[in-house]
């Protein structure tokens, strides 16, 4: 079960990727129901209570991801309606604790002039560890996942997803807003466009 505040820091750090404009960003991919087509659809309305919301109220971190996928959702042409609309968007986000181990060649420690020996009880050049050895690193991190589902009420069936996936960084602990813009943008930017009506 995710806590709330470990699930703000989850989504706050995944922004943080997008800011700042780097190659290691989270993966942004989508899907579309075969059997359905957006054009057939005109408004949108978020679930009660979302996924996003276990503790029976809604937090800071649900306020701020429905605030950003309204606007998108909006310059997209739906539109927000709070009775019987068209369209639910729920949110779901997953994050784990993960290390990674990195494996790499240490030069090889250095010699005297003339290849005498270092030290009184050192080896000579190329003897006991003359070569190059394997260092080894482990880096701990925090992988997670948001996901943007629009759920057809009627015939309770998803119609699209949208995922940010990657790992997550430090850097926008102090300022979240902003990143939850950024990564919610990113998501509904692979949204097909609808056809003008």
């Amino acid at each position: 079960m995710i806590s709330l505040p470990r699930l703000a820091i989850f989504l706050l750090l995944m922004g943080s990727a997008l800011l700042s404009a780097c190659a290691s960003g989270p993966t942004i991919r989508s899907e579309q129901n075969p059997g359905k087509s957006l054009d057939d659809y005109q408004t949108f309305g978020f679930f009660s209570p979302l996924a996003t919301d276990k503790a029976g109220y809604e937090s800071v971190l649900t306020a701020r991801l429905k605030d950003a996928t309204r606007r998108n959702l909006q310059a997209k042409g739906f539109v927000y309606s709070e009775s019987n609309p068209d369209l639910l968007v729920n949110f779901f986000a997953n994050f784990e604790d993960r290390q990674e181990v990195r494996a790499y060649s240490a030069p090889p420690p250095p010699r005297s002039y003339y290849g005498y020996r270092t030290g009184y009880y050192a080896g000579w050049g190329g003897y006991y560890g003359g070569m190059g050895t394997t260092e080894i690193q482990t880096i701990n991190y925090t992988a997670g996942t948001l996901t943007i589902d629009l759920v057809d009420p009627a015939e309770k069936v998803l119609v699209w997803q949208g995922q940010a996936e990657g790992r997550v960084k430090d850097k926008t602990r102090q300022n979240p807003g902003p990143a939850i813009d950024a990564v919610v943008a990113e998501i509904i930017a692979t949204l097909p466009a609808r056809a003008p009506r």
